[in-house]
Formats: C-alpha cells, sequence, structure tokens
C-alpha cells in the first residue's frame, strides 16, 4: 500500500485537490481551538485548511510523496504542521493529548482497522470531538473512488461498533455528489459523524 500511495501522490497535480473536504468545511466550528490530528492525511489539504483556521495541526500518512505535497501545500498557504510518516499502528502520540480527531476518507485494512481506531481514541481528551467521513458499503454502486474491496468500507453499525464510549451528535449515511481532484469525482455514497469522547 505505501508503494501505492506513494505513486499517486507523486503525480504533479494533488490527487484530490488542494480545496479542503467539503464535510470539515461545513463542521469546522464543531471542532476545539486546540490540538487536532489528522490520520491518513496524505497531500495534506484538510490539515492545511485547519491551520488556517487556527488550530495546532498534526498528522500522519504512511507516504514520504504526500507530507511532501502537504509540506509544500502549508507552505504556500503560510501554515506549519507536525506531519508524521508512519503507519497507523505505528503512532508517536500520547494518550489523552489531542482535542479532536479528524478522519477523511481514512480507510485501513480491516484486519487493523478496529484496533486502530481504538488507538486513535485513545489519544483523545474525555470530552474530544471527532469529526469523521468514509466511504459507505454502498460505494461499490458508484465510480466517484475509494477501495474496491467491501471490508474497507463503513456501515453505521461498524462505525458504532468501533468508535465505543463516543456519544454521536450525527452519524448519517448520505448519498453526495465528490469533486475532489481527479480520484474523487461523481456521486457516492459516505457515512459521516460528529461524536465527543466521553
Amino acid at each position: 500500500m505505501k508503494e501505492f500511495w506513494n505513486s499517486r501522490y507523486a503525480e504533479a497535480d494533488f490527487a484530490y485537490g488542494a480545496e479542503p473536504n467539503e464535510f470539515l468545511k461545513e463542521h469546522l466550528d464543531f471542532l476545539p481551538k486546540g490540538k487536532i490530528l489528522f490520520p491518513a492525511e496524505g497531500e495534506g489539504r484538510n490539515a492545511v485548511f485547519a491551520a488556517q483556521n487556527n488550530r495546532e495541526v498534526y498528522a500522519f500518512d504512511m507516504s514520504e510523496e504526500g507530507k511532501k505535497k502537504a509540506l509544500e501545500l502549508a507552505e504556500t498557504k503560510n501554515v506549519s504542521l507536525q506531519y508524521e510518516v508512519c503507519s497507523a499502528k505505528g503512532m508517536p502520540y500520547e494518550p489523552n493529548s489531542f482535542d479532536g480527531l479528524v478522519l477523511i476518507f481514512a480507510h485501513f485494512p480491516k484486519p487493523i482497522r478496529k484496533e486502530v481506531h481504538q488507538k486513535l481514541l485513545a489519544l483523545l481528551k474525555p470530552g474530544g470531538k471527532i469529526l469523521f467521513e468514509a466511504f459507505s458499503k454502498e460505494q461499490l454502486e458508484y465510480s466517484s473512488g475509494g477501495p474496491k474491496n467491501i471490508e474497507m468500507l463503513f456501515s453505521s453499525e461498524e462505525v458504532k461498533d468501533e468508535f465505543p464510549g463516543v456519544t454521536f451528535e450525527l452519524l448519517e449515511k448520505k448519498k453526495i455528489v465528490l469533486s475532489e481532484g481527479k480520484y474523487h469525482q461523481g456521486e457516492g455514497s459516505v457515512i459521516r459523524f460528529l461524536a465527543v469522547k466521553k
């Protein structure tokens, strides 16, 4: 997978555009003005947007090429990111150290996904907030992007199982129209949620 993402992010254009995700834009004010972690952040469009809006932003991805593009984007926007290259299981952060967590199309392999989500929850302070958008299982009916493996896609039931100990302020499956760079274009089906850690 690392080779796949390095290859994709080495392309000249931003794979998913340089503009932030619409759900994040719409609900940015849900996130505290504190330390926010962006897992699987790729080329940095969402992390940079949060940094432009007075958040202290941390991000990680397995792709060195993703980090390179993210730091270049941050420089053009005059903001800074703390960006690590690491695997989801090798995150170098302390428990209870973040005020917010933003997961945008972060599709981890099924065998490790629940464990990764538990680790991410442990990094969040009590009262910390989560903003999440990923493709639903119905995304296989569409050609607008995302994994072609149904086990990497989400149902509402899986979200509830993998994010225990949170209060959901919003949890929905929704059909949307994507316009994010070359690889997210057209109608798609997503699961979204806003939640607070108990």
